[in-house]
Order: structure tokens, then sequence, then C-alpha cells
């Protein structure tokens, strides 16, 4: 059904009724009633008052009608066609946790408490999803093996509490970087919608260890991921050792050491970047590095296409406009000419 633009405007539609109620009839000049300049006009008018009734309640409401289709031109009638979604150019993010047993290690410092690796991974990650809008994200947890635990999906906030609800050790004690990296590249292949432009794909890839589990080797995991065109930042996650919670000072070692060459080779090889954090401070600093490299691009919202009809209504009130006074030229003529 037609809208308005300005349909406020339609309450001009009773003024001229109002005009005659409102406003004072003219006063009558100041002259004879009746005084007939010429025969043949007071024939004419006689000729004009013997015309029918209904000719002269017809013209009558051609001005009522004119009227009309202006004030309908004015209101701007418009006629909305269906919905249309824009292509949708943004991210497809995969997050890949690593839940291996040293993500328990606590020798990070969360609002001046120490607290073990993966609380502070939630902690930071859960305010990056947050600037993510407008992406995919999907989440991968890995340990002995690798599991995807959500889908890509527009709903961050589901992906925040699968993330919230997670435990070490939860896939398994050890650490399979190159499943993980598998599985992502398999849940990032899946075709476009119909009606969306092709993704672009991301994996981020946290881990405080090195790869000692799985069946597939991370470096040809890096390779099917550059030949599917994912490109992967990797993050080496962890301090030195666990933190004593009163005095800050770590007690012990960390149970591993990271990888660093292989993940900065993973990295490398699929055109991303390796960045190493042994603190949140350092880990909200490589997230925000994430975002200005990877910004979020935001979908467009969904638009339906607006037909304008007012020129057919104020072409009417023209062409009713012209025939009225041709219409008024003619019945002139034709009572000159009959008298």
């Amino acid at each position: 059904m037609p809208e308005f633009a300005w349909p406020w405007l339609l309450l001009a539609l009773p003024l001229p009724w109002l005009a005659l109620r409102v406003l004072p009839a003219a006063p009558p000049a100041d002259q004879p009633a009746l005084r007939v300049p010429q025969a043949r006009a007071f024939e004419t008018a006689l000729r004009q008052a013997a015309a029918p009734q209904g000719g002269r309640r017809l013209r009558r409401l051609w001005p009522l009608l004119g009227w009309l289709l202006l004030c309908v031109a004015a209101a701007r009638p418009q006629q909305l066609g269906d919905a249309l979604q824009p292509p949708h150019s943004g991210r497809d993010l995969m997050l890949a946790v690593d839940l291996s047993g040293s993500m328990t290690t606590a020798d990070m410092r969360l609002g001046g408490q120490a607290v073990d690796r993966l609380t502070a991974i939630k902690a930071v990650l859960g305010d990056f999803l947050d600037r993510r809008t407008g992406d995919r994200v999907g989440l991968i947890l890995f340990g002995s093996q690798a599991y995807a635990v959500t889908p890509l999906t527009d709903d961050r906030e589901s992906v925040r509490q699968q993330l919230l609800s997670s435990e070490s050790g939860l896939a398994g004690r050890e650490t399979a970087i190159g499943d993980a990296i598998a599985l992502a590249v398999k849940r990032l292949r899946a075709p476009p919608a119909p009606g969306e432009q092709p993704s672009r794909r991301v994996l981020i890839l946290l881990t405080d260890g090195v790869s000692n589990a799985g069946v597939i080797d991370p470096k040809k995991a890096a390779k099917l991921a550059a030949g599917e065109h994912v490109r992967i930042y990797t993050i080496g996650f962890g301090g030195s050792g666990e933190v004593d919670p009163y005095l800050g000072l770590a007690l012990a070692p960390a149970d591993a050491p990271i990888d660093e060459d292989g993940l900065r080779a993973i990295a490398r090889q699929t055109d991303g970047r390796y960045f190493r954090a042994r603190d949140t401070d350092e880990l909200a600093g490589i997230y925000a590095e994430l975002d200005r490299i990877e910004p979020a691009l935001h979908r467009s919202e969904a638009e339906r296409p607006r037909t304008e009809l007012y020129p057919w209504f104020l072409g009417s009130a023209l062409v009713l406009a012209v025939a009225v006074l041709g219409a008024s030229a003619a019945r002139r003529r034709f009572a000159e000419a009959a008298a």
C-alpha cells in the first residue's frame, strides 16, 4: 500500500470548507440590485440561469477535486518495494583458544589479583568481541583435540558465553595446533550465502605452548590455510611462571616454553603476524592492534526502494485546471455566439 512521506499536510484538506464557514461574506455593493446595461447581457444571464442544476453542481466540484489532488501531492505519496539487503562484505573471524593443561598456570594479574592464563584470556577476549560489530565470529577450543564449539555467527554473545564456560583441560592436556588450524580452515571454507560477497577470512590462534599432539602437522595446516586464503594471526601467551598472589613474585617457571619460531612461521606463511603477550596489558594491546589491522566491516541495513507517486497527482491537478479553464472559455464563447 502507498505511504505518505509528509502525511501531516493532509490536514489542509478542510481549509476551503473552513474558509466558507469562518470568513465573512463579501459586503453587498452600494448600487442598485438589478442593472441591465444592455439587453444582450441580460439574455445571456437568463440563459445561464436556465442551465441544468446538475451541471452547476458539477462545476462546483471541480475546484474541490483539484484541491484534493494538490493536498495529496503535497503529502508525497510513495510506493514502497520489498526490502533489499545490500551485499555484505565483512569478515569471517575464527578464534582458536588453547585449553591445554598449561593454561592453568597462574602467572597473570587481573584487577590486582593473580589469575590463571585462561581467566585472563576470557577477560580480554570479551572486550575484543564487543568491537567486532558486523563480522561473523566462530570459536574453536583445542587441547589434545580441536572442537568447533561455535560456528560462524553474528551472535557474538553466544561466542562469549561459550568461551566463559570453557575450562582448562576440557579438550585434553596437550596442544594440537595443527588440528585447530585445519578445523578452522574447514569452517571458514563455507561458500557465501546468496546475495553476499566473499568474506575476508581470518583466524586468530592463541596458545601458550608447543604443538605436541594431533594428527596434522602445523606447517601442513598453515599451507592448507594459505591455499584457502585464510590469514592467520598467532599469539603466544604466557608469563614466566606462577605468581605469588600476595607478593606478585614468580614462584616457578612455566611448564613449557612457547614455540615462537613455529608460530611466527605459521603467520608468515599465511601473510599474517605473530604477537607475544606476557601479561593482560600486552594481550589487550595485541587485540587493539588486530582491530587496526583487520577493522570490522559494518553490515549495511536493509533498504526498501521508494517510488514517488506525487507527480501523478500533481499532473492530474494541472490537467484538471487546464480542462476547467478551457471549458469555461468555451462556454463563454458559446454564450456570446448564441446571443
